[in-house]
């Protein structure tokens, strides 16, 4: 399990990054597939670092959610 960030895209659609793996990215058009293609790239990042012989990090899902309501 990893948890995962998406955000809006300024020019339409949405991205997502994983904070536990750095450098884990994607994109889509609508939050659906946002989700797919990100579940497709964290098993590609995890698939890579053990070819290579490094350690998947753990993923630490002791996180909070910290709004800001604008001034």
């Amino acid at each position: 399990m990893r948890q995962v960030v998406i955000t809006p895209a300024e020019e339409g659609g949405f991205w997502a990054s994983v904070p536990s793996l750095p450098g884990c990215f994607s994109q889509g058009e609508t939050l659906e597939e946002t989700i797919e293609n990100i579940k497709e790239a964290i098993q590609l990042c995890i698939d890579v670092l053990v070819e290579d012989g490094q350690p998947v990090p753990d993923d630490n899902l002791d996180r909070v959610l910290v709004v800001v309501e604008a001034a």
